[in-house]
């Protein structure tokens, strides 16, 4: 029986993982700064923060995947967190790595963002496209086989009030509005619900998705005016849905397919260092003492 660690396991999507993983009789571990919730009889847990490297080494030692799920993912904490996001979503991840590479895990699940392919998304993105390129270069490197999940917009039970969906039925169960604080009324999303996606990331164990990149996220486009609609519907609101008109925290609205390489600017200098002369130089600050070897590469 496979054993496998969750860090970051008692969230949202971590918990939903953790039930999928069981079912499939794997020894679940869930490593997380707080007791999970909907922790299962059959499954283990390790109460502790990511800054414990003992019992994170200890966890990651006795497995043999791992599930690296624990992350600043809330947009607008990145935005005003910056350091905190770096310090959380890429120098915890590259403790991760070494872990798993001091204990040749079979494989490292990192949980990504589609935000990676935006221009959008801001210190978030930011930190989880870095934390990609070191997961990736850790392979290259030192062969830790991984997969890559970049997930879309999920949504469903379990999920606290910094999720879109639930923060909109949250005040329409209370203040009797609507209130979208995603975009505005343009926004469309590929919602997936969190089950699903948490079927997904089990099913990625499969070895064709051993050191891939893979999108988890819905099938349709679905316009935020739509579930505006069905909710108005479903929990008799009369009054007109309210939609943001600036995308404050840097979240998409049609696409997050916009990311745009940074244009450079070539500079040339007219007169160049020589090669030649560059070496020279460097040789004579490393060496007092011209050799003569030196002396007849200046008489070249």
């Amino acid at each position: 029986m496979k054993k496998i660690l969750i860090i970051g396991g008692s969230g949202f999507l971590g918990s939903h993982i953790a039930d999928f993983l069981s079912k499939k009789n794997y020894q679940v571990t869930i490593f997380d700064k707080k007791k999970s919730n909907w922790l299962k009889d059959n499954q283990k847990m390790i109460t502790s923060n990511m800054e414990n490297l003992k019992k994170l080494e200890n966890a990651i030692k006795n497995s043999d995947i791992v599930y690296h799920l624990a992350a600043m993912s809330d947009i607008g904490e990145c935005m005003e967190k910056p350091l905190s996001s770096a310090k959380i979503n890429i120098i915890f991840t590259i403790k991760v790595l070494e872990f798993c590479k001091k204990y040749k895990i079979e494989r490292l699940v990192f949980a990504s963002t589609i935000y990676v392919h935006s221009s959008q998304g801001g210190f978030y993105r930011i930190s989880k496209d870095a934390a990609e390129n070191y997961v990736e270069e850790y392979y290259k490197r030192f062969s830790l086989n991984y997969t890559i999940l970049r997930f879309g917009t999920i949504y469903g039970p379990r999920s606290k009030l910094n999720n879109n969906l639930t923060k909109i039925i949250h005040l329409a169960l209370n203040k009797k509005i609507l209130e979208y604080s995603g975009g505005t009324s343009k926004a469309v999303r590929k919602f997936i619900n969190v089950k699903d996606a948490a079927k997904l990331s089990c099913e990625i164990l499969n070895k064709k998705y051993k050191n891939k990149h893979v999108l988890i996220t819905g099938k349709k486009n679905i316009k935020i005016t739509y579930i505006m609609k069905l909710l108005s519907k479903l929990l008799k609101i009369k009054s007109k849905p309210q939609y943001n008109k600036a995308t404050k925290y840097g979240h998409y609205d049609i696409s997050p397919y916009s990311k745009i390489k940074t244009p450079e600017i070539k500079i040339n200098p007219k007169n160049l260092t020589d090669i030649k002369a560059g070496l020279i130089e460097l040789i004579n600050e490393n060496e007092p003492m011209v050799t003569s070897s030196l002396k007849n590469i200046r008489g070249n």
